[in-house]
This record gives C-alpha cells, structure tokens and sequence, in this order.
C-alpha cells in the first residue's frame, strides 16, 4: 500500500496557464481550500512541484 499526501488548493487557477490547471484537476482539486488525499508517487510529487505557488501539503 502506498503512503498518502494530502493536498489542499490555496489559491484561484483563474488566469493560470492550462497546463497548471491540468494539474490541479489530476489532483482532484477544484475549489479553494478543497483538501485532495492523492498517493505518494514520483508523477504526483512532480504534479505538485509544478504548481507549489498554488497548492499546500497539509501535515497528517
């Protein structure tokens, strides 16, 4: 079983560049401040990285 992180949208994807915005759907984020719990896997990490000015890691 792999471990867990969760995710949570601080800020809008309004005006952001589509690619980002595709990360954050593959997130499973769609509304400011919804918190995501995806799997601990180098493609998410790297989904995360690409959008860290607009997602939190939130502590478990």
């Amino acid at each position: 079983m792999a471990d867990k992180i969760k995710v949570k949208l601080v800020k809008s994807i309004i005006g952001r560049q589509p690619s980002h915005r595709a990360c954050v759907a593959g997130l499973g984020l769609r509304k400011i401040n919804q918190i995501s719990e995806v799997e601990d896997t180098p493609a998410v990490r790297g989904m995360i990285n690409r959008v860290c000015y607009m997602v939190k890691v939130v502590e478990q």
